[in-house]
């Protein structure tokens, strides 16, 4: 379960929960200004945290959390849905920015990618064809023994 980072939870849950369907399951901190929160997304779940200088009040720890800087990207996350033109429609209705229309991949998958308030880039992926790993330029790994 990936924790992302935001300046402001609270907008991060509503955007997240109005613009791509996830589901607020609980939130902690001040009421106006939540300093975490759990959202479920597909199948899974994502927390999201405040910004703030390290990871536990309990250790001594300097690190700094924060969302991305504008252009920097250090993670990506993938999320599968059903039916990934109904959800891209919904996003364009609330002006988020998109990099791309849905496209199907050779590898299988009908995916578009979205940037959010915080600047975390989603991809929303419908598996479209079962298609074979060596079909689209792939390789399966090899086992270890």
């Amino acid at each position: 379960m990936p924790v992302l980072v935001y300046d402001d939870v609270g907008k991060a849950i509503e955007w997240l929960c109005d613009a791509l369907e996830f589901v607020e399951r609980f939130r902690y901190g001040a009421e106006d200004h939540p300093n975490g929160a759990l959202l479920a997304v597909g199948d899974g779940s994502v927390l999201l945290s405040s910004s703030r200088v390290g990871q536990s009040p309990d250790w001594e720890d300097r690190a700094v959390l924060r969302a991305p800087g504008s252009e920097q990207v250090s993670h990506s996350i993938c999320v599968h849905v059903e039916d990934v033109d109904r959800l891209y429609q919904r996003v364009k209705l609330r002006n988020a920015h998109t990099f791309c229309a849905p496209k199907t991949h050779p590898f299988g998958e009908r995916q578009f990618t979205v940037k959010d308030l915080g600047g975390h880039r989603w991809t929303f992926t419908q598996s479209v064809a079962d298609v074979a790993v060596e079909d689209w330029g792939g390789r399966m790994a090899r086992s270890i023994k």
